[in-house]
């Protein structure tokens, strides 16, 4: 009996609708070459599936009950690192690897976040979030849900909403809906990731000042920018983020 008080700490809701599970999986189109990475696989609803029709599978799951769990369905066939997510050695991704997995509604945007700089390694990540974030997710310039996350998850991959999820193909029903998101890396240009968000941070520190003002104590060489300094955070564009990161010293 799994414990309902470790899976609220851990913000773990289980897919039980097999309809639904069919769904996501024909989403993900897994194949015998792919070699993928699931995080929080849970109980093995979608990792049954996948494992079945993929080359490799390696999970990362928190919680011990189903770690016992997974590895005695599945024995030797999967590898399992017992760890936080937040916290594992992501050195293990290979080439070409595919990531999925359920998310916990609490943690999704740090451990999008922490996959950013594997994009170049990624073959591509299909992520169950709550359907508010996926909306940011998948938005674009002058949108309400343009945000600094939606920004830095922009730069590193193209983005799709797949399909919807309600709270009743939950075991323990989640307050809100969920969403299955594609993520397909891009081919983006080297650049120093620290200071590209810290632009993206502080550009979007006050939503009401402009761009200029935000960033005013910084020595942009807006002379040199064609950029209208009177815009907001939220209108300008990757291009437009990517022109105040060349024109910018090392913050």
């Amino acid at each position: 009996m799994i414990d309902r008080t470790v899976r609220r700490r851990f913000g773990q809701n289980y897919l039980i609708d097999k309809s639904v599970i069919f769904q996501i999986v024909e989403k993900i189109n897994p194949s015998k070459e792919d070699n993928f990475i699931e995080i929080g696989p849970g109980r093995g609803a979608i990792t049954k599936n996948i494992q079945k029709n993929s080359k490799n599978l390696t999970l990362i799951e928190i919680n011990k009950d189903n770690v016992d769990y997974l590895r005695a369905v599945l024995g030797n066939k999967v590898k399992i690192f017992e760890e936080d997510v937040l916290k594992v050695n992501l050195g293990f991704i290979n080439n070409d690897d595919r990531v999925i997995g359920n998310l916990p509604y609490n943690i999704a945007s740090q451990i999008i976040l922490r996959f950013l700089e594997s994009n170049r390694k990624i073959f591509d990540m299909h992520f169950m979030v709550q359907k508010e974030m996926a909306e940011v997710i998948t938005s674009s310039p002058g949108n309400k849900n343009w945000n600094k996350f939606a920004v830095k998850v922009a730069f590193f991959f193209d983005t799709e909403i797949l399909m919807d999820i309600s709270p009743d193909a939950f075991d323990i029903k989640p307050k809100v809906n969920s969403s299955l998101v594609r993520f397909k890396p891009k081919d983006t240009k080297p650049f120093e990731k620290k200071k590209l968000f810290k632009i993206i941070d502080l550009s979007f520190q006050s939503k009401r000042k402009t761009i200029f003002n935000n960033l005013k104590k910084f020595d942009v060489n807006w002379e040199k920018l064609k950029l209208d300094r009177n815009l907001r955070a939220e209108q300008l564009s990757l291009e437009d983020f990517l022109e105040i990161y060349k024109n910018a010293p090392y913050l």
